[in-house]
């Protein structure tokens, strides 16, 4: 197949569009910041936190609706042995939105924290903090690579561009935008990108259901020959593993930098929820023709098109089902609409990913636990070179093909395993400590590894109650957990946070360990230097937060910083940016 000119157009003439939305955003950034106190790195990171309630639903909506979003969910629906049933993302996702909404955006945004891991580093401190950066990064590279190797292949085979080519320039223009503009870029960008899916989607559409090769897609419920029901069923054997991986999905779905940077971007707590609880009816509905779409590609003839046969399912191209419907079903300019959707919902995750990562390793890394100094120049500097060094590795990581997919799967598993027991430990429990959460961790880490994972061929270390073969490679067969042990896991891991943190605190409080088997610093600080000798426990009522009064020399180097006028409750110097405290 020869180049197709058309789609070349039709992708460059898209990015340019989005690149002049992303440098505008930018510019009207640089104006909002010359008239603001905040800090220029804060800005980048979650704006002034007053997007507005239309945009920050659109920013939400489209960092949900990704490439994988859209694509993934007509595959599932194409596949024989996935189907509807199998179709668990939208309403999933939908869900974690609410759930976070209704339950995590309030003490999040009322906190005035600037990342996710803020609560975790104001409880456990800045360096064991900062292990949870290694998961909720991971899940952020390995998702932009995933989405990112996706549209490269799609490109690739419909119009012959080279796949290394696309790759490359699409993650250039959203580290392009991303970098000059920051939050405010992402966001205007994921608007105009929600509008060419939304278009694009539903306007090929009708196209696609109308063409010749294509039978009634109900009739695929009872008598279509060539292909089993689209409904899809759940075996008895995997009834367990159909739960399991929708509680992931659901609750899995909440402790993402990416959601959060945009609750904590809202101007109220109240706004973030309704931002929450509107997006996730926007992502069923933008789910609706991608289902369609799948029925459609089971009910088609492919012998009556110029694709022929075999199938897609059986040429190994499942996974592009959406975009060869696109090419064979639609006429062209309007396949190149649905391309146009394609590769803006590619681009709304991959930017967003690209920005979370690099916020939480400037604020939660750099900034907290390895230079509390860092002036707010020097943060901004961070911030862009973490932006290219991130977008760089996951444009990078695309050369791995499928391992992306199943690496993805792994991080986004370790970040509901790990990362959201210790974000409900922090925000809704009391009494959690560092020796509970490096016990949580370990337990979590250790059990979601021994789980195995198929997508990486990775077979079980052991089976929690029984597992059955999934698949037969050259190498040898695949086995998967005929068990619920992801939600197990990370029931574990809360339940271990949980009853270490108490157990250590009774045997500090009570005695019977003594304080210098406190390596963490949890229960006993330094002697107060002063007139009262005595050593003081600090715990929650005191204080969950202290900060350090400047000196009158960093006062007046930094005059528009608010400082609590209090002395500090020592001699001590206090750490300026975080300080952990006793639960």
């Amino acid at each position: 197949m020869a180049v197709d000119a058309g789609g070349i157009v039709t992708v460059i003439l898209f990015y340019l569009l989005i690149l002049a939305v992303g440098i505008w955003a930018a510019k009207k950034t640089k104006r909002r910041i010359s008239r603001s106190e905040i800090l220029q790195n804060e800005i980048i990171m979650v704006g002034r936190r007053d997007i507005g309630l239309l945009l920050g639903i659109f920013t939400m909506t489209a960092t949900w609706v990704g490439g994988a979003y859209i694509n993934g969910t007509a595959e599932a629906i194409y596949l024989v042995k996935h189907g509807l049933a199998w179709t668990q993302a939208p309403i999933g996702f939908a869900l974690s939105l609410t759930i976070g909404g209704l339950f995590f955006a309030k003490p999040m945004r009322s906190k005035k924290y600037v990342t996710m891991l803020d609560p975790i580093q104001e409880t456990y401190g800045n360096w064991i903090g900062s292990l949870f950066f290694i998961p909720a990064a991971l899940g952020e590279v390995f998702w932009t690579a995933a989405v990112l190797s996706a549209l490269g292949s799609s490109l690739s085979v419909l119009f012959q561009i080279n796949v290394h080519i696309s790759i490359i320039i699409s993650a250039s223009i959203s580290i392009i935008y991303t970098l000059i503009g920051g939050l405010y870029s992402v966001a205007y960008t994921d608007m105009a990108q929600l509008f060419c899916i939304f278009m694009g989607m539903y306007l090929s559409l009708p196209f696609a259901i109308s063409h010749p090769a294509v039978t009634s897609i109900s009739a695929t419920f009872t008598q279509y020959v060539y292909r089993e029901p689209w409904i899809g069923k759940i075996p008895a054997k995997k009834a367990w593993v159909w739960i399991d991986n929708y509680v992931l999905m659901i609750l899995g779905g909440i402790p993402w930098q990416a959601y959060f940077q945009r609750v904590l971007s809202s101007s109220t707590a109240a706004r973030a929820q309704l931002m929450s609880i509107v997006a996730s009816l926007f992502v069923l509905i933008l789910a609706i023709p991608s289902v369609i779409f799948g029925a459609i590609g089971v009910s088609t003839d492919w012998n009556q098109t110029a694709y022929g046969l075999p199938d897609p399912s059986h040429r190994n191209q499942s996974q592009m089902i959406l975009p060869l419907m696109l090419r064979y079903l639609c006429p062209r300019y309007i396949g190149y609409f649905g391309l146009g959707a394609v590769t803006a919902a590619v681009m709304s995750s991959a930017d967003s990913s690209i920005l979370s990562a690099s916020s939480m390793f400037t604020r939660n890394i750099y900034h907290c636990a390895v230079r509390h100094e860092a002036t707010d120049n020097e943060l901004v500097w961070v911030m862009r070179a973490a932006i290219v060094t991130f977008g760089g590795a996951a444009a990078g990581m695309t050369w791995l093909s499928n391992s992306v997919y199943g690496l993805w799967y792994l991080s986004s598993d370790l970040i509901f395993v790990l990362l959201f027991p210790q974000l409900v430990s922090v925000l809704f429990i009391k009494g959690s400590n560092s020796y509970g959460c490096i016990t949580g961790y370990i337990i979590g880490l250790t059990l979601r590894i021994c789980g195995g994972e198929p997508y990486l061929r990775l077979n079980p270390f052991f089976c929690f109650t029984k597992c059955y073969l999934d698949i037969e490679f050259p190498s040898g067969p695949i086995y998967v957990q005929q068990f619920p042990f992801k939600t197990v896991s990370m029931l574990l891991s809360l339940l271990m946070n949980l009853s270490v943190s108490y157990l250590t605190k009774y045997l500090f409080h009570n005695g019977m360990l003594p304080p210098k088997l406190d390596f963490l610093e949890n229960f006993v600080t330094e002697s107060v230097k002063g007139k009262e000798n005595k050593v003081e426990p600090l715990t929650n009522d005191d204080s969950d937060v202290h900060e350090a009064k400047p000196s009158d020399k960093e006062a007046n180097d930094h005059p528009d910083t608010d400082y609590p006028s209090e002395e500090p409750a020592t001699n001590e110097v206090l750490d300026p940016v975080i300080l952990k405290t006793d639960n």
